[in-house]
Parts: C-alpha cells; structure tokens; sequence
C-alpha cells in the first residue's frame, strides 16, 4: 500500500490545498480550463462511451447493477413474500437499452439467487450483441469450493442469463478473509486455470474481479498480472468522492477502501477499471441538507445524486459505472447525468473534498446496504438499524443535549421513527456481539460495536439523558 494509507484526517486537511487538488485532477485526466465546461449540456445528447481497449467494446458510462431489482408482494396461503416484478424489471430494462445503457452487472447471489435469472429473461428480449453481461462467480460459501459445484455455479449462470457466453466474468468480491479464503475459492481447486480455459474457448469474453477487504489479495492480484501469471481484463473497484481519500480518519473501523489507491495501481497498468458503489450504497444521494444546499447553489436543476455518479465517471481508464436502480426516476436521472458525461473539472473536485471532509466530520456510518452480513444469527436487522441511524443524522434529528430548544422534536422522530421500522427483537439491544458480521462486511464496520454505540445512545435517549 502507498504512504497514503496511514494518512490522518490532519495530514489531509493540511495537505488539501489547490496545488494537491490540481495533482489529483491530474491523476484523474481532468483538463483544468478555469472550470469553464467544454462539453455539451448532460441530458442533451447521446449516452457517453467508454472504449474497451482488450476487445474494442464500446461500453456505456452508466452500468446496470441488477442487485436491487424492483419487488411486489406476494402471497402463498396464509404467508406473504417478497418477489421480483418481472415486468417492471423488463420496462427498466426496455428504457435502458434505448437510451444507450448496454452493460448489465449480476451474480448467482444478487436477489436471494433470483437476479440472473430475471437479468436473463429482461435481456433475451433483445438483440444479443447490443448489450454486454457481467456476472460473477459468487462461491463464497464453503460447500460451494469444490471444483464441480464451483463449475456448476458458472454453468447455471449460463443457462439463466440464456446465454452461451459471459462478457465479463469475475471472480466475486475477492479480500474477504485474506489470501487464505481466496486460495480456498479459486486456487486449490483449480477454477481460476478453469476460467482461463473458458475464457479461451470463448465462453468468457473478459476475465477479471471485485475487490473488498485485504488490500494483499488486491496487490497479489496485479502482481500475478505483472509477472504474467495471470492477465485481468478489468477489476471492479469502489470509488466515489468520499472513498477517493477513505483512509484519512484515525479510526481503522471506518476505513471502507482507498479508492485513489485502487485507481491508481490499476490506471498505471492500463487495466480498465468498473466502478461500484459510487452513491456508497445510496448515502450519497442524501447527503445533510448543508452539503445538499451547497450542491443546489452549484448546480440547482442536476441532482444530489448526480454529483456523485459525475465524479466517478470522470478519471480516465473507468470502464463503465454501476448503478442498482430499482426505480424508473432514478434510472432517468442517471441517464441524464451520463448523456453526455460532463466530467468534474478542478474546481469541482477542489469543492468535492471539502464536500468530503465535511461528510466524515459526522458519525455516519459507512454502510452501503448490501446486506452481505444478513442474515444476522440473533435477528438484527443491521442495515435497516444504520439506515435509521444515518438518516436521523442526515435530517439533524440526532438530539445531543437535552437544552438544545429542538431536542424534544428530535428526540420523538428519532425514537417513533427507530420502532415504526424496526420491531424490538430487530433492534440493536438484541446484539450479543457474536462478530459473525465483521469477516462478511466489505467496509470493515465494527458492526458489534457500532451497535453497542447505538443501543446505548437510544436508552439514553429513551430515558431523556441523551
């Protein structure tokens, strides 16, 4: 890792200058002109491309994360469930595919293992080589390592995606559990070599991976690639103007990625890069109202979230950026965002660190709702309880002193709102800190003690002590 890795939130604050900012806007292929924008208006021409230099696929800026597929109730006898509306999926996937979207990111585990199947049925609706799939090998269970059921996960991605090739395959969120884990998965049973095979045969057009965690299996990764062991077609990073300097808080609990880091090593070596995560999970689509305030005074007819989506797209060498949009409003807003990209200049970067610095100066936590730690043993509802906790901190309804004059309206949204969405057995005080959560999070949240911390402000808070 670089010396940015140990960086406090004092040696960046000290180091955040216009001439760092100029470095950084450098590093991101952005042309400073004076903030003067040089290309059209976004949402006044044609979706932006991004050109795969491996295969020439021309790929669209904005990605399809199908991970958080619109849903409908349900019911079977006396039991209700949630399941994916199909037709709302196809009617995403129809306004997407005309207005130039052509990348569709998936996995065998996205939708309680329902995504690929409903992606493939959306997708065989249309002609096969106007879009480009991407899905994972997911086995991150251990009765999915051996050899055969890790090849039966790829085939039966195949047969529900209805296709005979994948375009871009990856192997699936690799850094959780260290170098061991990853060996587990993909090298003591020999599917990286049979991947390979299949990336020869053709069935798979691109090979690379997603990355969380251990930041070794990330630089073994590159180092394989160095020495020619293994060649990645692209790598999927998270990345977003929060995470572009994550490491700059005293506290390693918070520390999610460092996405300059990441860009950085993958940029030098030319390897097209996927972004995910760019609104941290839908965090930065509702940022506290005076961030949310300084982006309207900005640019008062583009979105909160647009900021966010813009940055992303912006260095060069980003491949596609991925975006799970369950609503029809927001995927028409990043459509707009995206056609035509108008890439952040040097000034609105400058603004966007302070934009950044301001967000960590509150207790946020850094949870991106991908419910990977779900579900929990004890029946917590853990990203609903961040959810809560985030939002309450975003509408500044996180009373702190009872002689605040609007602690008594704070105090009643926070605690009506915390039981209206979370049943007493789902809360917080249920957490025993058993710390099966913390090797399944991506952003390292000590999730136990992130709940001590809530569970104990909400008695506080119950009691009128908070």
């Amino acid at each position: 890792m670089t010396e940015s890795k140990g960086v406090t939130r004092r040696d960046f604050l000290k180091g955040l200058g216009l001439a760092a900012l100029a470095g950084a806007a450098a590093s991101c292929g952005v042309k400073v002109d004076g903030g003067q924008a040089t290309e059209q208006q976004a949402g006044s021409g044609e979706m932006t491309l991004r050109a795969n230099h491996n295969t020439g696929d021309e790929v669209s800026i904005l990605g399809y994360g199908m991970m958080r597929l619109p849903t409908i109730k349900k019911v079977d006898g006396v039991n209700e469930t949630e399941v994916i509306d199909q037709e709302a999926v196809n009617q995403l996937v129809d306004y997407a595919m005309e207005h130039g979207v052509n990348y569709y990111d998936t996995s065998p585990v996205y939708c309680q293992g329902k995504s690929e199947e409903s992606t493939g049925i959306a997708l065989s609706r249309h002609p096969r080589d106007k879009y480009f799939i991407a899905t994972k090998l997911s086995n991150f269970a251990p009765q999915t390592w051996p050899r055969e059921e890790s090849i039966k996960m790829f085939e039966n991605s195949l047969k529900y995606l209805q296709t005979d090739y994948i375009d871009y395959l990856l192997l699936h969120a690799i850094g959780g559990g260290g170098i061991d884990n990853f060996n587990k998965r993909f090298i003591d049973n020999g599917i990286l070599d049979y991947l390979v095979e299949q990336k020869t045969e053709g069935r798979i057009r691109n090979l690379g991976f997603s990355y969380h965690g251990d930041v070794e299996v990330f630089d073994t990764m590159l180092r394989w690639h160095d020495e020619g062991k293994y060649h990645w077609d692209f790598v999927q990073i998270q990345l977003n103007y929060i995470d572009w300097n994550s490491n700059v808080d005293d506290d390693p609990a918070k520390h999610a990625v460092d996405a300059r880091y990441l860009y950085g090593e993958l940029s030098k070596r030319g390897i097209p890069a996927v972004i995910m995560e760019p609104l941290l999970g839908g965090r930065l689509a509702k940022v506290p109202d005076p961030i949310k305030t300084k982006f309207k005074q900005r640019r008062p007819d583009d979105s909160v979230a647009s900021w966010a989506f813009r940055f992303a797209g912006t260095p060069e060498g980003i491949l596609t950026v991925l975006s799970g949009m369950t609503y029809m409003e927001h995927l028409q807003d990043n459509v707009r965002t995206y056609s035509p990209l108008m890439a952040c200049d040097a000034e609105e970067l400058d603004f966007l660190h302070r934009c950044a610095l301001e967000y960590l100066s509150n207790d946020l936590v850094p949870c991106t709702d991908c419910k990977y730690c779900m579900p929990c043993p004890y029946g917590l509802d853990i990203p609903a309880i961040f959810a809560h906790y985030n939002k309450c901190i975003n509408d500044d309804n996180v009373p702190r002193d009872a002689r605040d004059p609007n602690y008594a309206k704070a105090r009643k949204a926070f605690l009506v709102g915390y039981d209206r969405k979370l049943p007493r057995q789902r809360q917080a005080s249920r957490c025993i800190g058993c710390g099966e959560c913390l090797s399944h999070c991506p952003q390292e949240i000590n999730i136990p003690g992130r709940m001590e911390q809530i569970d104990d402000y909400v008695t506080r808070l119950r009691a009128g002590e908070a």
